[in-house]
């Protein structure tokens, strides 16, 4: 059984590499963009659906014929007179039924659920990588996470409610409809209009409750949102004491889906209470023309048997028939919600064309660039500067002055506006942003740590990097001395210890020294360096200056720093101020321009640190 299971979920590749990296937008053209990849199974879905179908309703026609068997019939010979007639009906029930519920459940079961949920939450991811850092900073994580989690559930609950719930319900109710037609045109015109009446029905509730499921999901997922960036700041709630505030916020999300969820829920008790009127209609109407039938020598006893069971059944189907069209457009809405965000246009792609960055030299060009966040101005404006290949600049500034900004268009986080950033003469636009970053270290003063094992965070640029290697660069960073007392809630301890979320169970100097271990092992040709000693005291920041001496050898560095004493030998000191380049040379020819904006932030730091006012 184990290797029939298996064959099953082989089926559909979760993994699957996307057909179209453009996903289409609207909700219906997005659930073809995954169904069409995965068509088979839901071709023998529908298959045995209809199958399934066609059984049910049989099963109700050998009752009325075994009824109508029975009226005169020699108790004695009933078996050996009529055995080929009860052996059919065995085999459709006992054969037929369970060969076509097992096929059933093992493509739903093993097929769909496993393979189609998380294929569409694979692509949905890989959509959403690849998205630019401003999609993930204008929205939550949390709220991200869910859509894309939500997505294969509501796609694939869609799917199997359709295809075995849906489909299955409709050739039941056309397959009635065929065996009461050909018992009297009466029973058939009564079943046609009860029909008739449900379609009607449909048509005004479904638009609801597909729109007000969308509202509900969209309000859900702001919820989630919310208590996600509640949870994941808890210690400034606890610190600032506002739990109370929290909660308030908190509550105007939640009011706001607890008012959509009643509009919806209202649809959806308008909708079974009218179905249920309908349903007892149809049901005396019905009945009362199979017994009125039977009267009048039209219907056998097994006719009226077939019939009030059939009806009964169809009544209870159809209720269900509009509660699963409910959960459909639920299914649908929530679909659509997950939809608006993961389909939202990438604005930061790479070039069709695009190759590998190759670095030889790690010379840096920024021409004529010009970068205002997309307002009119204010951020950068014509900047020119070359950094010569092994050179180690550091860049000075207040706050304000675009010293982050020009980094996070070197690691293109974001493009320019006008002008070029250039790694060794080859436009970075042109290649692959996964090559270019490869080729640059990066600290940064907020330092994120995976919540994963230390060893995890520290091999991330260098999955292959060996133990000696690891341990060489953790050395290198002053971090052996608090790894080797590290413990988590698991037992797990030293290298495999766990750091919480973003890093939460280290301090901040020790997710710096991880981060600075991280960048040691990586050892990539450009280093760029952000305030990457910011969170270190005095002893352990002198320490790993000199190892961060050694590691900048070769390379070509970019370093941003506050304290200017951390970057006073660097071989030369850029400064910036509202987005232009208003001084440049070495620490101490700066000085010597007492009127400089460099010698008055010098003269203005109190152990060589900026104050914040001027800071970035």
């Amino acid at each position: 059984m184990r290797s029939v299971f298996e064959l099953f979920e082989r089926w559909i590749d979760p993994f699957k590499a996307p057909v179209d990296p453009d996903l289409p937008r609207g909700g219906f053209a997005f659930l073809w963009y995954f169904v069409r990849q995965t068509r088979w199974p839901f071709v023998l879905m529908l298959v045995l659906g209809s199958l399934t179908a066609i059984v049910e309703t049989a099963i109700f026609s050998f009752i009325g014929k075994i009824v109508d068997l029975l009226q005169g019939a020699e108790k004695s010979t009933f078996f050996s007179d009529h055995w080929h007639t009860l052996l059919f009906m065995g085999f459709v029930v006992l054969v037929v039924r369970a060969v076509n519920t097992s096929l059933t459940a093992l493509v739903e079961e093993q097929t769909v659920v496993p393979g189609f949920f998380n294929l569409v939450r694979w692509q949905s991811h890989s959509r959403v990588m690849r998205q630019s850092l401003s999609y993930f900073h204008d929205d939550f994580a949390g709220r991200i996470s869910q859509k894309v989690w939500q997505s294969g559930q509501a796609a694939g609950d869609f799917m199997v409610t359709l295809l075995q719930v849906a489909w299955f319900i409709i050739v039941y109710a056309l397959t009635s409809l065929v065996l009461f037609l050909d018992l009297d045109w009466r029973l058939g015109a009564l079943i046609g209009l009860w029909l008739v009446c449900f379609c009607a029905v449909a048509r005004f509730y479904v638009p609801k409750v597909r729109g007000r499921a969308k509202d509900v999901a969209h309000a859900g997922s702001s919820v989630n949102g919310r208590l996600v960036d509640t949870y994941s700041n808890i210690s400034t709630v606890k610190l600032f004491g506002s739990a109370e505030t929290e909660n308030a916020g908190v509550r105007v999300n939640y009011d706001t889906f607890l008012t959509r969820l009643k509009t919806f829920t209202r649809t959806l008790t308008s909708v079974r209470i009218v179905m249920s009127i309908l349903g007892g209609m149809m049901m005396i109407l019905t009945g009362g023309m199979a017994l009125i039938l039977w009267q009048g020598d039209v219907l056998t006893a097994g006719d009226v048997a077939f019939s009030l069971g059939i009806v009964v059944r169809m009544n209870l189907l159809l209720n269900r028939m509009m509660g699963q069209l409910n959960n459909l457009f639920r299914s649908m809405g929530t679909l659509q919600d997950s939809m608006d965000l993961i389909v939202r246009p990438i604005v930061l792609t790479d070039r069709e064309d695009a190759k590998p960055l190759r670095v030889d030299e790690g010379r840096i060009d920024f021409r004529d660039i010009r970068f205002h966040y997309g307002k009119a101005g204010g951020v950068i404006d014509h900047l020119d500067l070359t950094v010569k290949p092994g050179e180690r600049i550091g860049i000075v500034g207040p706050s304000g002055a675009g010293k982050t900004t020009l980094l996070n268009l070197l690691l293109r986080f974001y493009d320019p506006e006008a002008g070029q950033v250039l790694i060794d003469g080859v436009d970075i636009r042109t290649v692959t942003q996964e090559s270019l970053r490869h080729y640059i270290g990066m600290v940064t003063q907020d330092v994120s740590l995976l919540h994963r094992s230390i060893r995890d965070n520290i091999i991330y640029g260098r999955p292959d990097a060996g133990e000696e290697e690891l341990l060489a660069a953790a050395t290198n960073a002053h971090a052996m001395e608090f790894i080797s007392t590290l413990q988590d809630q698991r037992g797990r301890a030293g290298f495999d210890a766990h750091v919480g979320e973003r890093g939460v169970k280290l301090s901040g100097g020790q997710r710096q020294r991880i981060a600075i271990a991280r960048v040691l092992l990586k050892d990539a040709p450009i280093l760029v360096l952000d305030e990457a000693t910011s969170a270190l005291d005095s002893e352990v920041e002198a320490a790993i200056q000199e190892n961060l001496g050694r590691l900048m050898d070769g390379k070509t560095v970019i370093a941003v720093a506050h304290r200017l004493s951390t970057i006073a030998s660097l071989d030369r000191l850029i400064v910036m101020n509202e987005g232009r380049i208003v001084q440049t040379g070495r620490h101490q020819d700066l000085l010597l321009d007492e009127g400089g904006l460099y010698a008055q932030l010098w003269a203005r730091q109190s152990g060589g640190f900026l104050p914040d006012d001027l800071t970035d």
